[in-house]
């Protein structure tokens, strides 16, 4: 449209004294007709949108769901705890109740006398119901004097049990002190044994188990009464306290098999760091990076960050050691060359950069590790040198260098051996023959016949 044509149109006005109302957002050379601005979505936004909206709420949906599990759970939890919590009171109180009961055995007659007085009562009041206000038998008055008295029980019942309970507490101090010395006095004998932890946990669980079935069976009496419901409330505590009872079944297997120890670098599930501490229940560790997990350090390198994990991951995982027996792994580099390059000299110069830089360190941990494998029955033949492998992909070829490096060392010595390796194919001498390769990308555009178009976009042939 010629430019006149447009200043005339803008130019024009009608007779109203309201302006007219902009128009932004719409194109300014459009044959459509005026139209006020619309938010309407086209249809592939409208579709992406829906989608979207689905997703959001099958994620809400499956979020709630696994919400009210947990609060479930939770609850059911909760509720056997309280069983058996209310099952240990009732073991507490019932031998005073029972003793109090012998020393008033009259008043328990005079109390069957008047049940059966009110019951005679309900009877007549059933019968006549004009008599019903004068044949009332317990009042506001009786009724207080009831609940003065169960109070009255109450508390002669803790006065009962107060030197049992005295002498129960009293036990689990003698075990708190026996406990004190018996790990002191362990640590000197068995001194630095890496199962020392484990020895010392369970002499002093043992002794604190046995003062307090001494302590419960104080101020239960009657220890036949008390096994039977200590084995109830045990079946309430297990199903209540599953998750704390299997990992302390973990820590215990842990401690005797020794799948890891303070300071080694292990993977425990999802979890991969340094063994920072072991406790009865939990696992703590200092985090490490790595290029397959989420996070901010890409690589074998602390995070900064603790980690902790509860032991049953031991019973339920994987748990992958990396420096309990052998503090070396094997690593890998590649190096891509392109396929016009000379393959044979490729693979001789790569393989003698890796051994300048990592022959002489391979030779102790090769034997050691070869000396490892060949007491637990393995017979392999360990590389003392850095070895190179060859393997073609879909446009080049990788030349891959396999040594053997400290556990905590693998970034730093695969950074010195890219540098050295990419200083080293550089050199005029291997310029042509020696042709490294990199990243790219490729477009190919299709008309809409489906066959290849000219490269290139509309108005500009250059690109």
């Amino acid at each position: 449209m010629p430019s006149s044509s447009y200043d005339n149109r803008n130019s024009r006005r009608t007779g109203r004294s309201t302006p007219r109302k902009p128009t932004y957002g719409r194109a300014r050379y459009s044959a459509a007709p005026d139209q006020a601005y619309s938010t309407k979505r086209s249809p592939q936004s409208a579709g992406k949108y829906v989608r979207k909206t689905r997703r959001r709420q099958r994620v809400r949906s499956g979020s709630a769901v696994q919400g009210a599990r947990n609060r479930l759970k939770s609850f059911r939890q909760a509720t056997i705890l309280a069983v058996a919590v209310t099952g240990f009171m009732m073991l507490l109180f019932a031998p005073s109740e029972a003793g109090l009961a012998q020393g008033g055995e009259q008043d328990t007659i005079d109390t069957v006398a008047v049940i059966e007085e009110v019951a005679v009562a309900d009877l007549l009041s059933a019968d006549s119901v004009a008599a019903k206000d004068t044949t009332q038998v317990l009042s506001s008055k009786e009724a207080a004097d009831e609940a003065i008295s169960a109070l009255q029980s109450m508390w002669d019942s803790f006065f009962y049990n107060l030197p049992k309970m005295l002498i129960a507490l009293g036990t689990l101090v003698l075990a708190w002190g026996a406990v004190r010395l018996l790990r002191l006095l362990l640590q000197k004998i068995l001194g630095r044994w890496e199962r020392s932890n484990a020895i010392i946990s369970l002499f002093s669980i043992a002794i604190w188990l046995l003062a307090i079935g001494i302590a419960i069976s104080v101020v239960a009496g009657d220890i036949r009464a008390m096994l039977g419901s200590l084995g109830l409330i045990g079946l309430a505590l297990s199903w209540a306290l599953q998750t704390p009872i299997e990992s302390f079944t973990g820590w215990l297997l842990n401690s005797f098999q020794g799948y890891y120890r303070v300071g080694d670098r292990v993977r425990v599930g999802d979890v991969f760091g340094d063994v920072y501490r072991i406790d009865f229940l939990t696992t703590t560790v200092w985090e490490i990076g790595a290029p397959y997990q989420p996070g901010f350090v890409m690589a074998e390198q602390p995070t900064g960050r603790l980690v902790t994990f509860p032991n049953n991951e031991i019973l339920t995982g994987t748990v992958i050691n990396l420096t309990r027996d052998f503090p070396y792994v094997w690593d890998e580099l590649a190096f891509g060359v392109a396929n016009e390059s000379d393959i044979p000299l490729s693979l001789e110069v790569i393989g003698g950069v890796a051994e300048e830089l990592l022959g002489d360190y391979m030779v102790e941990p090769a034997k050691e590790y070869t000396a490892l494998l060949e007491r637990a029955g393995l017979d392999f033949n360990i590389a003392e040198k850095p070895q190179v492998f060859i393997s073609l992909e879909e446009s080049w070829t990788n030349i891959i260098i396999r040594y053997l490096v400290g556990a905590r060392e693998r970034r730093k010595w695969k950074s010195e051996l890219s540098l050295r390796l990419t200083m080293e194919t550089a050199k005029p001498e291997y310029r042509g023959r020696i042709i490294p390769v990199y990243p790219r990308q490729q477009l190919q555009f299709f008309n809409p016949d489906g066959m290849p178009a000219q490269s290139g976009f509309q108005g500009n042939d250059k690109v």
